[in-house]
């Protein structure tokens, strides 16, 4: 169990905590959450014991091992299994002690403790590891020295969840993985045996893989029972019910103060005025919750062109050797919004730079509209920008024309106020990188919009925005991205990269994530629907009355879940001595969720069958 109790610690003289305290039980996956600035990766470093607490206490149980992934496996001429293989110290210790070894009664030891912690299967456990972060057999048995900074920040992934830490500590461990490997860490963690405390902005990761969220708010951390989307649920009804309160408060006092500034002086009203400042005093004051800050992204418009805007004839595409991709026949229009599936190395990537004319045919041809603009947002772009350089700068490269105030409200367009606007790129944190990069790739207003990963170092809000924004966008999107929170709302369509072919895939994101954890490879074409036989009108009539009770159970779960929310928006229910009710009623609450979430399954289920047979 870990218990933080108390701490206080801070950075340059601002305050990161102050008495925050929280228990996290032994074996429980929990993500860590918070806006950027407040602290989570500093409280990881006071855990770890890199940092020393200025007040309170952070204990684990004796002998307990804490792991975190490395910044990066060195360049070096190990192979990759061999490094995750090392990355278990203790297997690594006994095996070359056991080469030396002469005392009998040592090597008894040492062969008994090797059979403890299961040692003789860690090659095949290694590989399987390496496997799902998209490493393949080959691979694994190349040097580090083969493989980019990305590729080996994945490898140190591998080398701390094959090492097994009793608290495993995760710092947005995705943002360096594609959808492939994201979610097979989502399925890993589920199984994985010890504790885990995870900083993710990835909101698929943090309501599939863990059992509650602790919030580090106002230098204070809380601990929410349920995945994410029901914290973010219970905090948005806490913070109504607060806010609601704190008005009714500052009603109250307002009309207390009056009534003592008007009869203060009164003799005959002293007593009274006397007793409402008695009052006044007594009034603890209420605090509304101060709301998120709203992130913006404001894309420009492009002007609308006929379509297709790209279409493809039996193009194929590669890097001067045997084409990556074949037999390519497809189209774009403006209004398209098409998420690219794929496993890694397939050529999502390769398809991606062909729409971008960053590579040409070795096949075929690509049709473009002769107005065509595109915009281009890749992973590596974040580090292509100018370190030296202020955004300000950035821009004024790009429009030399455009005066000082115009700029500034491109900036301000992507949440980059004045203070950014001057600050060096090398100071900026990750987030604000990426918002930058982002304003050069849409500066033109393109009519086509590729995106290869640009969640990447954005916090939950920014997703947000960026959701919203390419809603409204005019122009046509491509997505790759490991967020499928991002693509279910944006992504109307899915093509499937495989095999040197790109396809439509006719079902649906959770269907492909479904084939991916169990191993199967997508299928591109999916079985024509069988056609629906007659119905007769007592069967029509049982249907309606099946969906007639789904309405009625969903509207009763979703009245208990509005009772339930009201009573967890009690601040009483959050005061000391009241764990244990508070625990209680979000057990209670948590059961309707899951069961409005069944009911609401039932319910699309039989509208669906009803709306086959009336068709």
């Amino acid at each position: 169990m870990l218990r933080i109790t108390e701490i206080t610690y801070s950075v340059e003289g601002r305050p990161l905590f102050e008495g925050a305290s929280a228990t996290i039980p032994t074996g429980h996956k929990v993500g860590l959450v918070g806006r950027n600035g407040t602290g989570k990766t500093t409280l990881f470093r006071l855990i770890k014991g890199e940092l020393a607490l200025e007040g309170g206490e952070i204990s684990l149980p004796s002998r307990a091992k804490i792991g975190g992934v490395a910044q990066e496996v060195p360049s070096s001429s190990t192979s990759l299994l061999d490094t995750v293989l090392e990355a278990d110290t203790e297997r690594t210790a006994l095996l070359y002690e056991a080469d030396h070894a002469t005392d009998p009664a040592r090597i008894a030891d040492i062969q008994t403790r090797l059979a403890d912690i299961d040692a003789w299967s860690a090659e095949g456990r290694a590989s399987a590891i390496l496997k799902g972060l998209g490493f393949d057999a080959e691979a694994q048995l190349r040097p580090c020295s083969d493989f980019s900074g990305g590729w080996r920040m994945r490898v140190a992934l591998a080398g701390v969840l094959f090492a097994q830490p009793d608290l495993l500590l995760l710092d947005e461990p995705t943002n360096y993985l594609d959808l492939e490997g994201a979610l097979w860490l989502e399925s890993y963690l589920q199984k994985y045996p010890h504790t885990v405390l995870i900083i993710s902005h990835d909101r698929g990761l943090l309501n599939r893989a863990v059992q509650g969220i602790l919030h580090l708010d106002a230098r204070k951390l809380t601990y929410w029972n349920g995945p994410y989307d029901q914290f973010a649920r219970q905090m948005a009804e806490r913070r109504a019910v607060l806010t609601a309160e704190a008005k009714k408060q500052d009603a109250r006092r307002a009309h207390l103060q009056s009534f003592v500034d008007r009869f203060k002086a009164k003799a005959s009203k002293a007593v009274q005025a006397q007793s409402r400042v008695k009052m006044l005093e007594k009034m603890t004051p209420i605090t509304a919750p101060e709301e998120a800050k709203k992130q913006v992204f404001t894309f420009p418009a492009p002007e609308e062109l006929s379509p297709p805007i790209i279409n493809m004839d039996a193009a194929a595409v590669g890097y001067g050797g045997v084409p990556v991709l074949r037999r390519l026949n497809l189209r774009i229009d403006q209004d398209d919004r098409i998420a690219l599936l794929g496993r890694n190395g397939e050529g999502k990537s390769t398809l991606s730079k062909l729409l971008a004319a960053k590579l040409t045919t070795a096949e075929g041809k690509v049709i473009r509209h002769s107005k065509l603009r595109i915009g281009y947002f890749a992973q590596h772009q974040v580090d292509e920008l100018f370190i030296d350089e202020t955004p300000l700068q950035h821009l004024q490269r790009l429009r030399p024309a455009e005066g000082q105030p115009r700029l500034r409200a491109r900036l301000a367009g992507f949440g980059l106020m004045a203070d950014q606007a001057e600050t060096v790129v090398g100071r900026l944190s990750g987030g604000q990188k990426a918002r930058l990069s982002l304003l050069l790739a849409t500066i033109d207003a393109p009519h086509l919009l590729i995106l290869d990963e640009p969640t990447n170092h954005l916090d939950m809000e920014s997703r947000e925005a960026l959701v919203e924004a390419l809603t409204e966008y005019s122009g046509a999107v491509v997505l790759v991205s490991h967020d499928m929170h991002l693509l279910g709302l944006v992504a109307d369509r899915l093509w499937l990269v495989k095999g040197g072919a790109v396809e439509p895939y006719t079902e649906d994101l959770e269907a492909y994530r479904r084939q991916l954890l169990a191993g199967d490879a997508p299928q591109v074409e999916a079985k024509p629907a069988a056609k629906p036989k007659a119905v007769s009108r007592d069967d029509m009539l049982a249907l309606k009355a099946e969906v007639r009770k789904c309405e009625e159970r969903l509207a009763k779960l979703n009245d208990m879940r509005d009772k339930l929310a009201k009573k967890l928006a009690d601040p009483a229910l959050y005061e000391a001595g009241r764990v244990g009710e508070l625990e209680t009623w979000n057990k209670k609450y948590a059961e309707v969720m899951e069961g409005l979430d069944r009911a609401e399954a039932m319910w699309l289920a039989a509208q669906e069958r009803l709306e086959a047979v009336a068709a």
